[in-house]
């Protein structure tokens, strides 16, 4: 091991406590927001389930999809959960990718803040249309005959509120449009796209979010119609939201270990270019918010000493 590598790993520790420290700070002050996205996950979770219930097998619609790929059968379902779990696991790791790296643009709380946001808008729809019309599920455990393509009255609401997880998940039908596991895909790709920094990620990103598209399709787990409605509904999801919610301090501007000041509101009137200069440039501590002129190319604070005011009247 080189000594320059034996130094990095001495210094991560230090480097972890005080990234702990700057995220359970701002998770202090956005936990609510955080919270809710993350209890919109069950409420999905929950439509979903109860629109199994309201699930009635019949033939499988006529689809150009299932026309042109070829059916990977139901042994090799597996294959498009895999790719999906390799998505949702890198993106992950990647957003606590500051803990560890140095050179970080972004902190975790506030790209989870974005990405959650995101889901929710596109879940929200999608619970929306999901609902409105109940289309014959073309999954092998949804068709006619099968045991799990109609759930039994529930006997309690406990039965429906624990979600059978993870079968009830994995074995759901009914849930068809738009899909979500394109949801999750493009948000994530989405992200990367504008707050990753390697180029050959973000290409290898929209591939994967392709080929995910098309081993849906082919393992007939949705209609080529829930895939092709993800990829534009999520899209404009992203765009539109992302333009209504405050830009991320990019924190490869200036010190990448210094505490952002977030503030809902702009108590001093301060303007978001200024907000912004004040959350790369200075840490919670050493902020200094006093009023200052700027002349002949010089800061000069209010109140300053004598010898400055003298120098100011013989300007």
């Amino acid at each position: 091991m080189s000594l320059y590598m034996a130094r990095r790993i001495s210094k991560l520790p230090r480097r972890i406590l005080a990234e702990t420290a700057i995220e359970l700070k701002l998770l202090s002050e956005k936990w609510q927001l955080l919270l809710a996205g993350v209890i919109f996950q069950y409420i999905h979770g929950l439509a979903a389930r109860g629109v199994h219930y309201l699930h009635r097998p019949g033939p499988v619609l006529r689809d150009l999809g299932f026309m042109l790929l070829p059916e990977l059968g139901k042994e090799r379902g597996y294959v498009s959960e895999i790719l999906f779990a390799s998505i949702f696991a890198s993106f992950v790791l990647w957003t606590f990718s500051p803990f560890i790296f140095k050179n970080k643009r972004f902190y975790t709380v506030l790209i989870w803040r974005r990405v959650l946001a995101f889901l929710v808008m596109s879940q929200s729809l999608r619970i929306i249309t999901f609902y409105s019309t109940q289309l014959p599920g073309p999954n092998y455990h949804c068709r006619e005959g099968s045991p799990l393509a109609r759930l039994p009255p529930p006997d309690n609401a406990l039965e429906v509120l624990l979600l059978n997880f993870p079968r009830g998940t994995l074995f759901g039908c009914g849930d068809l449009i738009f899909s979500s596991h394109m949801i999750f895909t493009l948000v994530f790709v989405l992200t990367y796209q504008k707050y990753g920094s390697k180029s050959f990620i973000k290409v290898l990103g929209w591939i994967a979010a392709i080929i995910q598209s098309l081993l849906i399709i082919a393992s007939r787990k949705h209609y080529s119609v829930d895939v092709v409605v993800a990829w534009y509904t999520v899209n404009l999801v992203v765009f539109f939201i992302d333009k209504k919610l405050s830009e991320m301090p990019d924190r490869s501007i200036g010190s990448s270990t210094l505490l952002p000041v977030i503030a809902s509101k702009d108590r001093d009137g301060k303007t978001k270019e200024e907000n912004l200069k004040l959350l790369n440039g200075s840490s919670l501590d050493s902020l200094d918010l006093r009023p200052r002129t700027q002349i002949n190319g010089k800061n000069m604070e209010n109140g300053n000493d004598n010898e400055s005011g003298k120098d100011l009247s013989t300007a």
